[in-house]
């Protein structure tokens, strides 16, 4: 089990990130937008103000708010 419910995984080689709430992916995203949209339809209305918070997200495999491919 991750050690924070949210993981952003690392860049793929298409670009995009595959995101993880709680052990299951909800998608990839190819922007913050693509992610705080994941989260809200995972219950998390409050997404923007949690996407920098590192209790709650793990940004993984590359910097935070990149997107393109690795």
């Amino acid at each position: 089990m991750d050690a924070v419910p949210i993981v952003v995984h690392r860049p793929s080689p298409s670009g995009g990130r595959r995101v993880t709430v709680r052990g299951q992916i909800v998608g990839l995203a190819h922007d913050d937008r693509d992610l705080v949209e994941f989260l809200r339809r995972a219950g998390l209305p409050d997404a923007w103000d949690l996407i920098d918070d590192p209790t709650w997200v793990e940004w993984r495999g590359g910097r935070a708010h990149e997107w393109d491919a690795a």
